[in-house]
């Protein structure tokens, strides 16, 4: 058999292919309906959230043998409680905060009298049919909003820095947030056109105008409403993008995270461009087309992030349904297998289950009891988990220490590293953000999301960026042997590549950010996608496990997901988590393929089940990736979910961070990495405005102190002089293309004294066409929209134009 061991980006057929191109699943761990002990596990209950599109029959095509009964029923496995149930109060006893009062009879006038904030809440609407259907409307709308991540009856900390209520608290805080609320799910109610201030304002009260303003502004440039890939709403962004640019901004990456604040910031109307080192868009997002030599069957497999965790409020769940995508609900029926082929007998595998789960909280109750020593002395999940596995004698006969392992292996593929490595303290701190509803595939995969975000964005591909340089005027990105000027630069590349160092930043990043960096964990997950001829596993089922002798191997292959009725074809994908993920990497595709096959031989053939040969098989080497170094984010000993917040935070106002391991509430998530690009083009777009802000102000200040002082004299005598401009040019040169420093002088009050002075930096062949212009209306908006010159404040200008005042004042100030 010829093998061939390829560079993780390169994919080869059979006999046994190997490809790392594709990330282990970032969120597909959070998806496992087996698993009763993942971290991100989601509640199923759909109350009050949009509904979900779900295709649960199974697309098997080719011959299919026939299955024998199984001997054990195959179990549902149970959800597991949250650790954090304290943290977060009952939903239905915050949501009385909102719910309205019926209209007051005359007896209870007096009583009206004191609840004049209570009716604010109630009276917004017009053309309803009753308080009762009032009040139940006003609660499935704020259910909405907890759905896609805003708290029952406080604001974000987006929208208090926002101001989008002069005060926090009090009525007019809990009006906003009935309106906010009011316009968020009746875009999500349709999700495939454009709603615009006129629509909310048709059903909402004319005195409460300013606060449709305020939410709808906040939601509107935050990214929660309008935002994705229907054709309406693209239509409508196109048109907004044609204004004066605001900025620019590069982008470091073209995963999710980076594809998303491309296009919003676009919207925003800064100019972008996205340097990407891959050949392709979607970072650890990737979907390989797989086939046979004559292309009669095919599969689609998600090489990296797979599984839409939790529906209810996920963007991405928006995505698909403006596409016209019907999402497959993971099936939450898991049998396992013994390592001999046979099913696990149900009654020990309930009863290891329940152990394994109780282990959990005991674990819980422990860390609550001294959270405060360990936050000094953090101890890994793995040890506090073996210490009460001791203590309580729990799985101590071999078949039960196998399914124990089970779960822990399955633990570590949530969280892509080894238990030894998680936080006791903070490894599942995300919990009391997850999003609830079912996990979803999407047919085709999740590479139709990525090719429809990424359609018409300035992406230039295989420029791996080497270097960053910041400063006061902008930044300088040096990509594969070129250099990239803009005002700003997001940086999405993944914690991987961010702890190899991999990028030069100059100057360093500030040391709270690099210990935050070292103190997060980036781990490892692989898997191997095969296709085969035709499902001889049966599709009724999306999962089913495989149980090991070996504890330091339990994570090699001990789930299969079954992508039949996503896929296309009959497509099987083995996950290798923990230990065994990283000795995977260091294995031939030839052995690991074939010890697939021998666990689904040692599995189907007993049964009478012939296992075919496989016609494609692909394996992930994501730690040989450069462009990733791993999977996916996790909290490592010592490390704490603030370390998130710390990797988001913006350097200088020029250098801004996104991606899944920059979000808190959703990390290890392809969910968490599009919203955290979606809240840095926001920040960004709020950093522009305060700068543009200060500008101002800086230029309205008494500009013949100093400032004029500095570079008054060099307009004494210019070059040119026309209206209320003056250029002067390089001495050094007599260059068309040479720098030109132009200054306009805009009166400010009423003595001929009272000017302004503006400076930019332009060409001397430009100058010399605005001097032949007959007018300054007319030269101005040459200057803004021909030229694209920003004119700022002497402090504001760029190094380049500093350069050339230094320049003229040698010249001038040397004797003839």
């Amino acid at each position: 058999m010829e093998t061939t061991a390829p560079p993780p980006e390169s994919t080869t057929t059979i006999p046994i292919p190997t490809d790392g191109d594709a990330p282990p699943d970032p969120v597909a761990s959070h998806a496992d309906p087996k698993s009763s002990s993942e971290p991100m596990e989601t509640n199923d209950s759909t109350t009050g959230a949009e509904p979900v599109e779900t295709n649960d029959s199974g697309n098997n095509p080719g011959p299919e043998p026939p299955a024998q009964p199984e001997t054990q029923p195959r179990k549902r496995r149970r959800r597991r409680k949250k650790i954090f149930t304290d943290m977060i109060s009952s939903t239905a006893s915050r949501l009385r905060v909102l719910r309205p009062h019926t209209k007051p009879s005359a007896a209870s006038a007096s009583a009206a009298d004191e609840d004049d904030d209570a009716d604010a809440l109630t009276g917004y609407l017009r053309k309803r049919r009753g308080s009762s259907d009032l009040s139940k409307e006003v609660d499935i709308e704020a259910l909405i909003a907890i759905s896609v991540g805003f708290p029952v009856d406080t604001l974000t900390e987006e929208e208090i820095e926002a101001n989008v209520v002069p005060q926090i608290g009090g009525s007019e805080q809990a009006n906003y947030i009935i309106v906010r609320n009011h316009i968020l799910a009746r875009w999500r109610s349709n999700v495939a056109v454009w709603l615009t201030r006129d629509q909310v304002l048709e059903s909402i009260r004319v005195e409460h105008k300013n606060l449709v303003n305020s939410a709808y502004n906040f939601l509107l440039h935050y990214g929660y409403i309008n935002f994705g890939i229907a054709s309406a709403i693209r239509d409508v962004k196109s048109k907004s993008s044609d204004e004066l640019p605001l900025g620019s901004v590069i982008v470091i990456g073209a995963g999710l995270s980076g594809l998303v604040a491309a296009r919003q910031l676009i919207f925003l109307g800064f100019k972008v461009v996205v340097l990407e080192g891959r050949a392709r868009p979607g970072g650890r997002v990737r979907t390989k087309r797989m086939s046979g030599s004559d292309g009669s069957v095919v599969g689609a497999a998600d090489l990296g992030g797979s599984v839409l965790t939790g529906i209810n409020g996920n963007p991405l769940g928006v995505l698909a349904r403006q596409l016209g995508l019907p999402l497959h609900k993971v099936r939450d029926i898991c049998p396992l297998y013994l390592p001999n082929g046979r099913m696990v007998n149900s009654d020990v595998d309930s009863k290891v289950e329940s152990s394994f789960n109780k282990l959990l909280d005991r674990v819980c109750k422990l860390r609550q009891g001294i959270m405060e020593e360990i936050r000094s002395v953090d101890i890994s999940l793995g040890t506090a988990l073996e210490a009460f596995r001791h203590v309580y004698n729990v799985a101590e006969e071999p078949l039960e220490r196998m399914l124990l392992d089970w779960h822990l292996a399955n633990l570590e593929y949530a969280n892509a590293t080894l238990l030894s490595n998680l936080s006791m303290a903070f490894w599942d701190q995300d919990d009391p953000y997850e999003m609830g509803g079912d996990h979803c595939f999407i047919p085709g995969g999740n590479g139709r999301l990525v090719r429809a975000l990424a359609e018409d964005l300035p992406i230039f591909y295989e420029r791996p960026v080497s270097s960053v340089r910041y400063g006061s005027d902008g930044v300088m990105v040096y990509a594969g042997g070129q250099e990239y000027q803009g005002d700003m630069v997001l940086c999405t590349v993944p914690l991987g590549v961010l702890k190899r160092g991999t990028i030069d930043f100059e100057p360093e990043l500030p040391q709270r950010k690099m210990d935050a960096i070292d103190r997060l964990g980036f781990g490892l997950l692989n898997k191997v996608a095969i296709l085969f001829p035709y499902d001889f596993w049966g599709g009724e089922i999306d999962t089913f496990g495989h149980l090991t002798e070996d504890p330091s191997m339990r994570g090699e292959y001990f789930l299969f997901y079954s992508y039949c009725a996503v896929a296309g074809g009959p497509l099987l994908i083995a996950l290798v988590a923990g230990e065994a993920a990283v000795k995977f990497e260091k294995s031939s595709a030839v052995e690991s393929v074939n010890k697939v096959l021998d666990i689904l031989k040692g599995i189907f053939s007993p049964k009478g089940i012939a296992v075919p040969d496989p016609i494609q098989a692909v394996c992930t080497r994501w730690g040989q990736d450069q462009f990733s170094y791993g999977s996916y984010s996790y909290v490592a000993v010592g490390a704490s979910g603030d370390d998130y917040d710390i990797l988001a935070e913006s350097v200088a106002d020029r250098v801004f961070f996104a991606g899944e391991a920059t979000n808190k509430q959703y990390p290890a998530t392809m969910h968490g990495a599009f919203l955290s690009g979606m809240r840095e083009a926001a920040h960004i777009m709020r950093v522009t405005r305060r700068r543009s802000v200060a500008s101002a102000a800086g230029a309205r200040v008494n500009t013949t102190n100093h400032e004029s002082n500095s570079v008054d004299p060099l307009f004494e005598s210019p070059d040119l002089a026309f209206g209320c401009f003056a250029v002067v040019f390089d001495p050094q040169s007599t260059d068309m293309e040479s720098d030109a420093l132009l200054r306009v002088s805009v009166r400010s009050g009423n003595s001929d004294s009272d000017y302004i002075h503006l400076y930019g930096l332009l060409q001397r062949k430009q100058a010399v066409e605005l001097n032949g212009l007959e007018d300054d209306v007319k030269r101005g908006e040459t200057l803004a929209h021909g030229f694209k010159t920003r004119l700022v404040g002497i402090s504001s200008l760029c190094n380049a134009a500093e350069s050339l005042i230094r320049r003229i004042k040698a010249v001038k100030s040397t004797p003839n």
